[in-house]
């Protein structure tokens, strides 16, 4: 048997002797499980009164949550790529480089901007969508679901701020760090920021 069923089992089994939750959480504390193990342990059962301890029904995502999920994510990377790429372009030709020869590629741009029409109303409705659904009546499950996602996108947001940290270090010790490059790497730390701040409260339901 896993421990965290037998955890399970003695919260079930102490609230059916009729111990409440204080006495059986500082036993749990004495026997050196962690506060989230037992908060998990005692959420999962609710006291019944004259009746059994009654479970209560576990977070779970659905096949059709997932695949919205997943829909939203790529909804989101879509949106953010094609704005910095958007934004390339706008600096590429506010700073320009003397180096560089030829005109700027208008189909590029032209691409970035239909793509962000396209995904960017899918995004917002979606995110709207399934934001709202966790004021309902299933906000432990549609909350863990949510978690999910906000968790992989913070982590990724984190990576690209790291990976663009990098970017900016490397290039001022080797001499190669111009306006041009620090108004990039501007714009990337920028969508990361946003992106992370958009769903950092999210991380804990």
């Amino acid at each position: 048997m896993a421990a965290t069923d037998q955890l399970s089992d003695f919260v079930r089994a102490a609230l059916a002797s009729g111990h409440d939750g204080a006495r059986i959480r500082a036993a749990l504390h004495g026997a050196g499980w962690t506060d989230p193990e037992i908060e998990g342990a005692m959420a999962a059962w609710h006291g019944g009164g004259d009746l059994p301890p009654v479970p209560r029904p576990r977070p779970f995502v659905s096949p059709r949550e997932a695949m919205l999920y997943a829909l939203l994510m790529v909804a989101l990377v879509l949106v953010c790529f094609h704005v910095v790429r958007l934004g390339f372009h706008v600096i590429d030709q506010a700073i320009p480089d003397p180096a560089e020869t030829g005109s700027s590629d208008r189909w590029a741009m032209r691409f970035s901007v239909a793509a962000i029409i396209a995904f960017l109303p899918l995004f917002v409705a979606l995110d709207h969508r399934m934001a709202k659904r966790t004021d309902g009546g299933d906000r432990q499950r549609r909350s863990q679901a949510r978690r999910i996602f906000a968790s992989i996108t913070v982590l990724a947001a984190a990576l690209v701020l790291l990976g663009d940290a990098v970017s900016v270090i490397y290039a001022f010790l080797s001499g190669d760090l111009t306006l041009r490059l620090a108004a990039k790497c501007a714009l990337v730390a920028l969508m990361g920021l946003l992106v992370a701040a958009c769903y950092r409260e999210d991380l804990d339901g």
